[in-house]
């Protein structure tokens, strides 16, 4: 099989609140070309890198706002978050824990700092995807996953580490997350010197976030902290080695080659849709979720 080569490793751009409680950096839709398109089905992604808040009675976050047409999925690598949502989903994300909720047709939600560890504060890193929803399942009913990290799927590496899958599958071990069109999402935790190797389809759109430590790709080219790789859609192997302890975020999916028309927390295949959303939200069609 031919290697899947890096086309470009990038900087995270300054990063900005979402709410009150969640410093991220978006990545996707980002800069140097990387559009909702060319990451498809992944339409967002917002990196919260390391961040120190303070202890506080009143938890940080996000109030109520909808979404329809696609998923979020927020994966906790330190801190904790609590979700709730007008479809009845809802709990706590702990360190290591991930929560996949389908907006679908349209839910109201609302996320923030879980209340116990909001009091004393402390590091928060997390991430947020979008992934698209293909156009026959926009419209569908609100779906959530609650995945424990001991849920996971893990491939032990030997001395080198180990993978923990999320979504699709790593060497025939599968993750336990439903997903709605062929994607693979998992966490590469691998000790300084540790190498793993990939197998992608060449047309799938891949990343690599690199959450902690530094890497390098195919012996040769390397990724510090905090920066996202986004590899070529040619080829379907590559090798990363952890140049120290390191996390990695791999993502990798394929594309749904559907027209992609977003509109703040809309996103559907046209502008007649999105209108659509919008009066639905202003009709209560989204359910009811209180402050």
């Amino acid at each position: 099989m031919a290697t899947k080569k890096v086309e470009i490793v990038i900087s995270p751009k300054p990063a900005h609140f979402v709410g009150d409680g969640f410093r991220v950096h978006n990545f996707i839709p980002g800069v140097q070309g990387l559009d909702m398109k060319r990451m498809d089905p992944f339409i967002l992604l917002d990196y919260n890198s390391k961040f120190h808040f303070n202890g506080t009675e009143t938890p940080r976050g996000v109030g109520v706002h909808p979404h329809r047409g696609f998923e979020t999925v927020t994966i906790a690598y330190q801190g904790r978050v609590e979700h709730h949502d007008s479809a009845g989903g809802g709990g706590i994300i702990g360190e290591g824990d991930v929560q996949w909720m389908t907006a679908a047709k349209g839910v109201l939600h609302k996320e923030y700092h879980e209340t116990e560890w909001a009091k004393t504060g402390g590091i928060f890193q997390m991430v947020q995807l979008w992934v698209n929803l293909p156009s026959v399942y926009k419209m569908s009913c609100p779906k959530y996953q609650a995945i424990k990290n001991s849920d996971m799927e893990k491939v032990d590496l030997g001395d080198n580490g180990f993978i923990e899958i999320i979504a699709g599958e790593y060497n025939g071990h599968k993750g336990p997350a439903f997903t709605y069109s062929p994607v693979h999402m998992m966490n590469a935790k691998l000790k300084s010197g540790g190498k793993a190797d990939f197998n992608f389809p060449a047309n799938f759109n891949t990343a690599a976030l690199v959450v902690e430590g530094s890497i390098i790709i195919n012996g040769e080219q390397k990724a510090p902290s905090d920066h996202l790789v986004l590899f070529q859609n040619e080829g379907e192997t590559f090798t990363i080695e952890a140049s120290e302890d390191s996390i990695l975020l791999i993502i990798s999916g394929m594309p749904l080659d559907e027209p992609i028309y977003p509109h703040g927390p809309f996103v559907m295949n046209s502008k007649e849709e999105i209108m659509q959303a919008f009066e639905d939200y202003n009709l209560g069609r989204f359910g009811y979720l209180a402050d």
